[in-house]
C-alpha cells in the first residue's frame, strides 16, 4: 500500500485526486489550510490535516512517515484573482520550498508539482489563433506576472532537487481545469464555471444579459477534471523528467464557450463586454506532441461533454441555495 500525501486536498483538483487515490487502495493523508467545513470534497477513510504549508514545520509534520507527495497547494484562482493578488500568489513559493525540503530530508521517493500554463512567455500568446504552446516556449522567460513566475521558479527548484539530491520529481503544466466540485463564485472561479453560473443565474432569475470579460475573442483550451487526474497519475509514475503540458488541445474563444453553455441551458442572453476587466493573454492552447510521445495519450474529453456535467452540478447547487444570503456554499462528499 503506497502512502501518499496530497497537499491542497481541500481544493478542486486536490479533492478529486484524493478520492481517486483512495479508490486505488493508497493510504492517503490529505492536507489543506482551509477548515474542513470549507473543503470541496472529504473522502471517507482518509487522514485529513488542517495545516498552513507555508510553514516549514508544518511541511515536515505533513510528510513524516509518507512515501510520495502530490503538491497541488497554492493561493490561486481565475484571472480575476491572479491579476489582483500577485503578492499572495508569489508567497506560494514557500509551500513548494518547504515541502520539497521536507521530502528530501524525510526520504520521500516521488514528488509531483502542479505547475501552470501561466509559466509560458507572454509574447507567444498575443494571437487568438494560438497554434499551441510547446514546453520549450517557457523560455526565454516572460511568465504571467506574479503567479506564473512563482510556478516557473518552483519548476526549477524541482529540477535542481533532482539533480543535487536524487529526489524523483515530476512537473505538469496544467491548462485550465474545470468540472464538478469546484469554485463557481466568490472571485476565484475560472471561465467555464463562471459562465455556467452566469447563464444559470440568468435562467433562474429571468435576467437578460451576461457580462463577458474582454471582447470574447480571446482563446483558451479547457481540460475536464477526469482527464486531469489521469494525466497527473500517469505523469507521476512515468519516466518524464521535464515539465510537460497537461491540457486539452481543443481551443475555443470565450464567445464559443458562452455559446456552448447557452446551448446546454437552452437559454440565450444578450452579451455585454467589459473591456476593462482582467482577461489575461490573447490566445493560449496546449501543444500535446510531447505527452503523446511519452504516454501515447492526451486529454480528450470533449469540452461540450465536460461542460454538461459541470453545468448540471453547478445548477444543482444554485437551485438548492436559491434565495439564500450566502454566496459561498461548500459541498462535501462523504
Amino acid at each position: 500500500m503506497k502512502k501518499v500525501v496530497v497537499a491542497g486536498a481541500g481544493g478542486f483538483i486536490g479533492g478529486h485526486l484524493t478520492k481517486k487515490l483512495k479508490e486505488m487502495g493508497y493510504q492517503v493523508r490529505a492536507v489543506d489550510i482551509k477548515p474542513l467545513t470549507r473543503w470541496y470534497q472529504i473522502t471517507e477513510g482518509v487522514e485529513n490535516l488542517v495545516l498552513d504549508l507555508k510553514s516549514k514545520e508544518n511541511c515536515y509534520q505533513a510528510l513524516n512517515g509518507f512515501e510520495e507527495v502530490f503538491n497541488l497547494a497554492a493561493d490561486m484562482g481565475g484571472m480575476g484573482f491572479i491579476e489582483t493578488h500577485k503578492a499572495d500568489c508569489m508567497l506560494s513559493v514557500l509551500i513548494n520550498t518547504h515541502l520539497i525540503m521536507a521530502a528530501r530530508d524525510l526520504g520521500v521517493q516521488r514528488f509531483f508539482y502542479a505547475s501552470s500554463a501561466c509559466v509560458y512567455n507572454g509574447s507567444k500568446q498575443t494571437d487568438p489563433d494560438n497554434p499551441g504552446l510547446k514546453e520549450a516556449d517557457a523560455y526565454p522567460a516572460l511568465a504571467e506576472d506574479g503567479y506564473g513566475w512563482e510556478k516557473l521558479f518552483s519548476e526549477r527548484m524541482c529540477r535542481h532537487f533532482t539533480e543535487d539530491f536524487g529526489l524523483i520529481t515530476r512537473v505538469a503544466r496544467f491548462h485550465n481545469v474545470y468540472g464538478p466540485f469546484g469554485t463557481y463564485d466568490g472571485g476565484r472561479e475560472k471561465a467555464p464555471a463562471a459562465i455556467c453560473r452566469k447563464v444559470i443565474d440568468g435562467k433562474l432569475f429571468d435576467k437578460k444579459e451576461i457580462v463577458i470579460w474582454g471582447d470574447g475573442h480571446q482563446t483558451r483550451s479547457f481540460m475536464y477534471i477526469d482527464d486531469c487526474i489521469k494525466g497527473v497519475l500517469d505523469i507521476m509514475y512515468s519516466n518524464i523528467q521535464e515539465p510537460i503540458n497537461l491540457g486539452s488541445s481543443e481551443m475555443v474563444s470565450i464567445n464559443q464557450l458562452v455559446d456552448y453553455v447557452e446551448e446546454i441551458a437552452n437559454f440565450k442572453l444578450s452579451r455585454k463586454y467589459d473591456l476593462d476587466a482582467p482577461k489575461g493573454v490573447r490566445g493560449r492552447n496546449s501543444d500535446n506532441t510531447l505527452i503523446k510521445q511519452y504516454l501515447n495519450w492526451e486529454p480528450s474529453i470533449p469540452l461540450k461533454d465536460g461542460l454538461k456535467k459541470t453545468y448540471d452540478w453547478i445548477k444543482e447547487q444554485m437551485v438548492e441555495n436559491k434565495g439564500k444570503d450566502s454566496k459561498k456554499v461548500v459541498f462535501n462528499e462523504f
